[in-house]
């Protein structure tokens, strides 16, 4: 076998369910309106671990057996204030999907795979995670699986329903369950007051939400051979790179390099997350620039400082706010424009974009607008694919900068790595710039895109975008 290709096996040992410790009276909990715009999507995140030093092995007796039972019995406990976690999605009678709350469990799964962690190709998890390292969910809202590797490594493998939670919900989450994995009170405790996102009456919200979100009647039926893409035959693929810090404050100095910027006092910096998309839509329009098809970018916005004024006891509600608070505004451009514009001009188009989606208006108008499109289901247009044979590729950006990796130690260390794994389909691109685990500013970029776009940015990038190794995230440790 070779596992730099993926080639290796998983052996599930146990199969079980953890409930939460204390026990709850059964009860429905409803989507709010904003879980409502998720489709039935799955998300999948991992966590690398070394074996611990032997000095650890002694203090904490560190086994396979000892670890896994730390990691349910901190599940048990963690389950009781995240209660959601351990319900059931189910239709009401109105058609629309709601929250179970029956204390049913999370599915939790034992397995031994035969490689050691210096040897997994994560630069491939499509080969070397998917359906190996995090388990597919075939119960409730969220499944785990903890994976012993050949070297005394672990893996721990989560997939979520994200129809209950989205990244911000998961990681609060995430950091609880390792807090009471080390005997620690839970330092943030999750709200699930959905009267936070309660519809206005009357309602009211701007027109361009039409042209935001879409209802899944509307949607016309997916061509052929992903026609939207220009790599014949191409298939959606997942890869992780690293990117450099220097590079990214390269980049960031590029996107703010407009003479008039430093003299108009009114026109804010653009971010690193800004620069980085700005490069990316300008990579990804090369593939488009021959047939100057329209090549549409967006990014996924956090609404909860949006909703919470900044101040009070609604910012702290809205601070823990257990589900999903997110909206998707997007850019289009003719793939021509792109290419022949600068990044700085790339940038400040995004700015524009996303200037009208950062406010507490923008997202009440959200909220209203799908109380007034209920119970028909919506999504955001963006992952709705093309529509016409003049559409070209679209990718959404999903900031993962508050991925919390070095938070999530279950007592034997913090993660050599960890990763968002979201290969969710269609014809839209996903990726996730996140934290590296080394602390010195580098991303880690999780990229969810058609193999022909991937294989251009690479050939084209190979400096900026750099294949995931062991080497890179087994350097200091």
């Amino acid at each position: 076998m070779d596992a730099a290709k993926g080639d290796f096996c998983v052996r599930i040992t146990v199969k079980e369910v953890v409930a939460a410790l204390l026990p709850m009276q059964e009860h429905w909990l409803q989507l709010s309106n904003l879980d409502l715009l998720l489709p039935p999507l799955d998300v999948g995140v991992f966590f690398c671990y070394k074996k611990p030093t032997s000095t650890e092995e002694k203090l904490l007796s560190t086994s396979f057996t000892y670890m896994v039972s730390v990691l349910k019995k901190a599940m048990a406990q963690a389950l009781v204030p995240y209660y959601a976690w351990a319900g059931e999605v189910v239709q009401n009678p109105a058609g629309e999907p709601e929250l179970l709350c029956n204390n049913r469990g999370v599915d939790f799964l034992e397995a031994f795979a035969d490689v050691e962690l210096r040897d997994l190709n994560l630069y491939n998890p499509d080969e070397s995670v998917e359906g190996k390292l995090v388990p597919e969910k075939k119960h409730g809202v969220l499944s785990v699986q903890a994976t012993q590797l050949k070297c005394g490594g672990l893996v721990v493998g989560c997939k979520f329903d994200h129809r209950v939670a989205d990244a911000y919900s998961a990681n609060m989450f995430l950091v609880s369950w390792a807090e009471k994995a080390r005997s620690k009170p839970i330092s943030r405790l999750p709200s699930f007051r959905r009267s936070l996102l309660s519809p206005r009456h009357p309602g009211c919200y701007h027109p361009s939400l039409d042209d935001m979100y879409v209802a899944v009647s509307a949607l016309p039926p997916p061509r052929e051979n992903n026609s939207s893409s220009n790599f014949s035959g191409d298939e959606l693929i997942s890869r992780i790179y690293y990117v450099e810090a220097e590079q990214l404050s390269r980049l960031q100095s590029l996107a703010n390099n407009n003479g008039c910027r430093n003299k108009d006092k009114d026109r804010s910096m653009r971010t690193k997350l800004e620069a980085f998309t700005a490069f990316l839509w300008k990579l990804v329009a090369a593939s488009e620039q021959a047939s100057n098809k329209k090549c549409r970018m967006g990014i996924v916005v956090d609404g909860r400082t949006r909703l919470s004024e900044g101040y009070g006891e609604k910012s702290e509600m809205m601070a823990t706010y257990f589900g999903n608070v997110l909206s998707i505004p997007f850019g289009e451009k003719r793939a021509g424009e792109l290419m022949k514009r600068p990044v700085s001009w790339v940038a400040d188009a995004i700015h524009e974009f996303l200037d009208s989606a950062v406010t507490k208006e923008h997202f009440l108008g959200l909220i209203d607008w799908v109380e007034a499109h209920r119970p028909e289901p919506n999504l955001a247009m963006i992952y709705a694919g093309s529509k016409s044979n003049d559409d070209g590729p679209a990718i959404v950006v999903s900031s993962g900068q508050k991925f919390p990796v070095s938070k999530v130690d279950f007592g034997w260390g913090k993660p050599a790595f960890g990763s968002y794994h979201f290969p969710w389909g269609g014809e839209s691109g996903y990726v996730m710039p996140m934290p590296s685990p080394n602390g010195n500013g580098d991303w880690v970029v999780y990229m969810h895109m058609f193999k022909g776009q991937l294989q251009l940015i690479e050939s084209q990038a190979p400096h900026f975008f750099k294949p995931l190794t062991s080497d890179y995230y087994l350097e200091h440790f």
